[in-house]
């Protein structure tokens, strides 16, 4: 029908015909465009999220030695983003799978990548949170450069040459 028009009636038409003829075209075909896009790009957004849930989940309920500084209240707050975060995604993959291809997408990767920076930002920040070593970091360090400080000035003038001392000496 368009490739009629344009090589028939359209032929003899000005610029501003064929501007509102694509503008026409677009409005079919953009919609079309979007949504192959956004089935091509959910699986592997979905994917990654699934990961970030269960990643910091797994961490949260972990007995490694290097969460045992984190509070329990802590962990709890990240098994709850992770939960919530988990029922969102299946409550919106359920609605996304019930539509046909041609309907406009309930669940976009745009909403699915939001979501994993969210719960990223509320966990990440509990999960490497630093074991506290401050008691122990003063006393070394305290100690350390005591002990430093008083043997080096100590050897020189212990008045014992050092090996390669003694060969001057006995020479001269």
């Amino acid at each position: 029908e368009v490739e009629d028009w344009l090589y028939e009636d359209g032929e003899d038409e000005t610029k501003g015909v064929y501007v509102a003829k694509l503008e026409e075209l677009k409005k079919v075909g953009d919609p079309v465009e979007e949504r192959y896009k956004e089935s091509l790009e959910r699986g592997s957004v979905i994917d990654q999220l699934g990961y970030c849930i269960n990643s910091y989940r797994e961490a949260a309920v972990s007995n490694d030695p290097k969460f045992d500084h984190i509070e329990m209240a802590e962990k709890q707050k990240v098994l709850n983003e992770c939960v919530e975060a988990e029922a969102w995604l299946r409550e919106k993959k359920q609605q996304q799978d019930a539509l046909p291809k041609y309907a406009t997408p309930v669940l976009l990767s745009a909403d699915v990548t939001s979501k994993a920076q969210a719960l990223d930002k509320v966990c990440r920040p509990v999960m490497t949170k630093p074991k506290p070593v401050k008691a122990e970091v003063p006393q070394a360090k305290g100690d350390e450069p005591a002990d430093e400080g008083k043997s080096e000035p100590q050897e020189p003038d212990s008045g014992e040459p050092m090996e390669t001392e003694k060969p001057t000496q006995g020479s001269a």
